[in-house]
């Protein structure tokens, strides 16, 4: 069960729950509970049962697939008022967890069991609006993942993935593994193109940074399909 501040934290997090029902908020108030989960921490493993469903209350989570090689390629994240549409599948369809999530930084969840969540999907369309929604947001992310991987040359998605984390800084720190690992490759091929754009005068690499040295060229860099 909740406390007052949990039930008020959730309530600010979750889009459109304080509009509904006394039955509804009743609901989720008894049946949720609140966990912290320390950065870096492994939150589910490929294979692994889905007996709850958590809604992010603070903090990030990271959904990859680990290829047989040890490569990674992130399919989504979730935060603050989202959840794990993967969870939900698992829930809903009594299927295993078909990949790996782990907490990003520290983070703040609701968790409800599984055969509750269940219940509401039956008994609340709130929930089911929430599911459908939830679906069509990370389904839309996966196609732009697997159109990505497929399709956009490495060092325009790399020349792109710099931009955007840098954002008005011109410094991100990131590894080359962190970088390969959201794009679906590996760090070798990262590492030679981080290369080619450092005798390009584009950007500057260091321990666990990068600077970015001329944003005209990678922005150029970054729209060669």
């Amino acid at each position: 069960m909740l406390t007052d501040q949990e039930f008020k934290q959730a309530l600010n997090a979750l889009p459109g729950l304080a509009t509904q029902s006394s039955s509804l908020l009743c609901d989720f108030r008894d049946h949720a509970t609140v966990i912290r989960v320390p950065a870096r921490s492994q939150i589910f493993a490929e294979g692994d049962e889905c007996n709850a469903l958590a809604f992010m209350l603070k903090g990030v989570v990271r959904v990859f697939k680990v290829s047989e090689t040890g490569r990674e390629i992130t399919l989504y994240r979730f935060e603050r008022g989202e959840s794990c549409i993967l969870t939900i599948n698992c829930i809903l369809g009594n299927r295993q967890f078909p990949a790996v999530a782990v907490a990003e930084e520290n983070a703040e969840a609701v968790m409800v069991a599984a055969e509750a969540f269940r219940t509401w999907i039956d008994r609340y369309a709130f929930w089911r609006s929430y599911v459908f929604n939830l679906l069509s947001q990370r389904l839309a992310a996966v196609i732009e993942v697997v159109d990505e991987v497929a399709f956009r040359q490495m060092d325009a998605r790399v020349a792109e993935w710099l931009l955007v984390h840098a954002g008005s800084s011109d410094q991100v720190k990131a590894t080359h593994q962190a970088i390969a690992a959201d794009l679906g490759t590996s760090r070798e091929v990262v590492s030679r193109i981080l290369q080619d754009f450092v005798a390009d005068g584009m950007v500057e690499t260091g321990r666990g940074f990068i600077l970015l040295r001329n944003r005209d060229s990678l922005q150029r860099r970054a729209q060669v399909a």
